[in-house]
């Protein structure tokens, strides 16, 4: 994990090969659509402090993944940005059919 990654073009199939376990990458799926649902929530109903559990949702699935199932070091920690748009690609990839359940 010590790429220089110049784009996330570079950098998303790394991060694919991170989330080769099915069951991560359903976990991944799981954090980020309750991160979606709840940030939508909190601003449609105005309680703001519900965006304090983002983080919590988002990674605490994505974590559990990773530790437990994937057996490897999340990308988060040494690409933040990169692996924070990765989640939401890939939400999107396996909603599409891209990437599998």
């Amino acid at each position: 994990m010590d790429r220089d990654f110049q784009s996330f073009g570079e950098f998303y199939p790394f991060y694919l090969s991170e989330h080769s376990d099915s069951t991560c990458r359903r976990l991944h799926f799981l954090g980020t659509g309750l991160v979606i649902l709840t940030a939508f929530y909190a601003v449609i109903s105005g309680q703001f402090l519900l965006l304090l559990l983002l983080p919590v949702l988002g990674y605490g699935f994505a974590w559990i993944g990773h530790f437990v199932f994937e057996k490897n070091r999340p990308a988060t920690f040494k690409y933040p940005f990169y692996s924070l748009v990765g989640d939401f690609v890939m939400f999107r990839d396996m909603l599409l059919g891209r990437v599998s359940f």
